[in-house]
């Protein structure tokens, strides 16, 4: 079975490149991930399962 995303595929591109843009300026991939989920509005959990 396969996992669907609620978020649309633009909102899921913004969101990698945001982590992308954000790696290089945290010490870890989590730091850029929870950086990132403040910038769009999420969490970091949605980010790192959605």
């Amino acid at each position: 079975m396969s996992k669907h995303s609620k978020f649309s595929p633009w909102i899921r591109e913004r969101a990698v490149r945001l982590v992308r843009e954000q790696r290089s300026e945290h010490p870890s991939l989590r730091a850029a991930v929870e950086s990132s989920a403040s910038m769009i509005g999420g969490t970091s959990q949605t980010l790192l399962t959605g």
